[in-house]
């Protein structure tokens, strides 16, 4: 508005002729000429800014629907994120309370158990105690009466009353209840020698002897009993140990999976409502800088309208009056009606020419230290100053008055300023706080990822080896297995192999015998008939015939044997001389001994040999079922590690995944934070760093004001002379 009126001034000044006229140099110049081209200068300057200003506009209302639509965005997926975790925080707090809870009725179950058998057991000791003495009384009466029988019945009851066990029985005789009283009475007098008939006692038909054997018997009913209700208190008690120590048992893992529980639970307690401080204070964050963007993006828009309307006013003005000033007519207009260089239509004081040259001096001051926003305006007031009709109406009242609205927008502009500065510096220290928060985020995260690939590539390196481990233990096992098969089957072979020789050299010692030694001859066992055949023997049939044998040389041994090669003469050879014939027969006992004897000795290395062979077998059998066993142990063990492995493993996958995503969406918002301190810098650096340079030339350029307002509102215009009449009737 401040160029446009500008404009309508110089317009006004053209019109009416106005022309400052200060220099000698400017006398050949056409001030039409000057005017046009100072208008269309600002027309262009009012272009470029117009363009620049769109760009900018552009700028920031891309950035508005963009910063719209992500805090959108994070505000509704905030606003749904925390009712679900309010919900499950709550859900695991009653979680948390009814595991307390269960954990308390498990450590009361647990000890009530534990008071039970211990109760039980001090109970059963009692038993056992009370048991163990009644045992040991009944069994001394038991044998006390015993003694007493025996004696009784061998007739040497004399002998017996002097003994301990006498005293036993009449003790308990005397301590005995159910007795009949006359039997008591007996017992108590033959036991204390005190029956006259006691040396003439006949024990096997008296009545003394039926009634100590009835004592005894209804003793050992009693004992019996009493061991078989001890053995059943034993078998109950036994069992409900072992029922208790179950329960117990089962109430301990109970506590522990209650216990480990609770701690689990009391962290994602702890986390779940820090997440939800975090998440509401990101929303509230959101939310407030949502409604900051929305209301700046609302005021930057009214503000374009606002500009652009008036920018669009200015430039039709400004064509408006070019357009004016350019026409043909107008132009011869002007070289006819106005005045030359030379010509002076007012005359005034000299003081007052002075008061007004010493305020354009302080206007040229501030001209070169404004804004250039400022200089069209302070040009408008220098030219109204130095127009002639400004001397034509004697005062400077308008002038003033330009000063003053000139002070007032450098005073606005400087608090526009103040707020942009205050609105910067908070801007800056709120996102400053939020990329350091996000920087630490990230530096978490990408630890986090770290330590879980790690744990990733040591877990897979321990699930190889386990594997590696199962195979070669598997492989192992299968040669220590066809190993195993390989010495069982030699060792039938040697057994058997063995076993033949041995028997081919006992049947061999015993032909010896039968001609050597016929007593030591053991004949072979005689057939067996079958039922049939012993049926038809008997009837008269002859039995079938022995079967030979058969196996090595008819021994009924079997077993691999070498085939001797027999070399016979050939056909077409001559006979030989006949041999020698014999003498007297002689037998070779001497030497049937010496064959005997080391037949004996083979017979001997070979069972020493079995036996060692058998021994070496059942060795090698144990050691291999040992192995087999830690084997299977160990597979087992390492099955189990490899599980729990691949489960970690798993586990540590998920939670690579889940920092991952957090990385990645921390990462996008520390993105989009320095998108906006970008924005923040492109829109606050340019007046932070000339913030204090401009205020101090806004002081100086309202003090320069001030000084000229000063000197116009104290200067003297009294109108000298003026030649308006000739100006006006020029043709």
């Amino acid at each position: 508005m401040a160029r446009l009126a500008m404009a309508l001034l110089l317009v006004a000044l053209a019109v009416s002729g106005a022309s400052a006229g200060s220099s000698e140099a400017e006398t050949n110049a056409n001030p039409i000429r000057k005017v046009v081209t100072l208008l269309q200068a600002m027309q262009k300057k009012v272009t470029e800014e117009g363009e620049r200003e769109k760009e900018l506009f552009d700028k920031f209302m891309c950035y508005c629907k963009g910063g719209q639509s992500d805090l959108g965005a994070a505000i509704s997926a905030a606003e749904s994120k925390v009712p679900a975790v309010g919900s499950d925080i709550e859900t695991s707090e009653a979680q948390l309370v009814q595991t307390k809870e269960d954990l308390k009725q498990a450590q009361t179950d647990r000890a009530a158990a534990k008071e039970s058998m211990a109760e039980a057991a001090a109970l059963r000791e009692k038993e056992a105690a009370s048991f163990a003495a009644a045992k040991s009384e009944l069994d001394t009466n038991i044998a006390a009466i015993k003694k007493a029988v025996t004696a009784l019945e061998k007739g040497m009851s004399g002998g017996f009353l002097q003994t301990d066990a006498a005293q036993v029985l009449l003790k308990l005789v005397q301590g005995k209840q159910d007795m009949i009283d006359m039997d008591r009475q007996e017992l108590v007098a033959f036991l204390s020698g005190s029956s006259g008939e006691s040396a003439g006692y006949a024990p096997q038909g008296g009545e003394i002897t039926g009634i100590v054997k009835e004592i005894g018997d209804t003793m050992q009913k009693s004992l019996d009993e009493a061991t078989a209700a001890e053995g059943e208190s034993v078998k109950g008690f036994e069992a409900m140990m072992v029922a208790k120590n179950k329960e117990v048992e089962a109430l301990t893992g109970a506590i522990e999976s209650k216990t480990k529980q609770i701690g689990e639970l009391g962290v994602a307690i702890v986390q779940m409502k820090e997440d939800l401080s975090d998440t509401q204070a990101a929303l509230m964050a959101d939310k407030e800088f949502l409604q900051e963007l929305d209301g700046s993006c609302g005021t930057k828009g009214k503000e374009w309208e606002e500009r652009s309307k008036t920018r669009a006013e200015e430039l039709v003005a400004l064509a408006d009056t070019i357009k004016v000033l350019n026409d043909d007519d107008a132009l011869d207009l002007f070289k006819k009606t106005l005045p030359s260089a030379s010509a002076s239509l007012v005359q005034v004081r000299v003081s007052a020419s002075t008061e007004r040259s010493r305020a354009l001096s302080l206007l040229r001051a501030i001209h070169k230290k404004a804004d250039k926003n400022l200089r069209p305006a302070l040009d408008m007031i220098a030219l109204t100053l130095s127009g002639k009709k400004a001397m034509s109406q004697g005062t400077f009242d308008k002038v003033i008055k330009m000063c003053d609205d000139m002070v007032q927008m450098l005073k606005n502009e400087q608090l526009d300023d103040d707020n942009k500065k205050e609105y910067c510096n908070m801007q800056f220290d709120h996102t400053d706080d939020s990329k350091k928060a996000l920087e630490r985020k990230i530096a978490d995260a990408e630890t986090a990822i770290a330590s879980a690939k790690e744990g990733i590539e040591t877990t897979t390196q321990e699930i190889s080896a386990l594997e590696a481990g199962i195979i070669e233990l598997d492989k192992s096992v299968a040669e220590a297995t066809e190993q195993r098969k390989a010495e069982n089957v030699e060792y039938k072979e040697l057994m058997a192999s063995d076993g033949a020789a041995k028997e081919v050299l006992g049947f061999a010692k015993n032909r010896l015998n039968k001609f050597y030694n016929p007593k030591l001859y053991k004949a072979a066992p005689k057939q067996e008939l079958t039922e049939e055949e012993r049926i038809f023997a008997n009837n008269g049939g002859t039995p079938p015939p022995t079967e030979a044998p058969g196996g090595i040389a008819d021994t009924g041994v079997t077993a691999f044997a070498q085939i001797r090669v027999h070399h016979q003469l050939s056909a077409d050879a001559a006979p030989a001389p006949p041999p020698a014939t014999w003498g007297a027969y002689q037998t070779k006992d001497e030497t049937s001994n010496g064959v005997i004897s080391m037949i004996d000795l083979l017979i001997k290395d070979m069972e020493k040999e079995m036996t060692e062979a058998e021994t070496g077998e059942n060795e090698a059998e144990s050691d291999y079922q040992a192995m087999m066993a830690d084997a299977a142990s160990k597979r087992t063990a390492d099955s189990k590690s490899l599980t729990e492995k691949v489960g970690a493993k798993a586990d540590l996958e998920a939670d690579l995944q889940a920092h991952g995503d957090s990385h990645k969406a921390t990462v996008n918002e520390m993105m989009a934070t320095e998108k906006y301190i970008a924005s923040l810098h492109a829109e606050c650096d340019w007046l932070l760093q000339y913030f204090e340079t401009r205020k101090a030339a806004r002081a100086d350029e309202i003090d320069s004001l001030g000084r000229a307002k000063a000197v116009l509102s104290g200067a003297d215009y009294a109108l000298l002379q003026t030649r308006t009449s000739g100006f006006l009737s020029r043709k």
